[in-house]
C-alpha cells in the first residue's frame, strides 16, 4: 500500500466500495487512508456526492 500514490489509494477505495469487495479489504484501505491523514478527504467527497 505504501507504494500507491494518495490519489490512487483514494480511487482504489471508491472502486472497492463500488464493487462491494470484502469488508476486510476495504478496512485495510481505510486504515491506510487514516495513516496518511487522508480519511477526511474521503468523508468530504462522500458528503459532496
Amino acid at each position: 500500500m505504501r507504494k500507491l500514490s494518495d490519489e490512487l489509494l483514494i480511487e482504489s477505495y471508491y472502486k472497492a466500495k463500488q464493487l462491494h469487495l470484502s469488508t476486510e479489504f476495504i478496512q485495510l484501505i481505510e486504515s491506510e487512508l487514516q495513516r496518511r491523514s487522508l480519511a477526511k478527504h474521503i468523508q468530504v467527497k462522500v458528503m459532496n456526492g
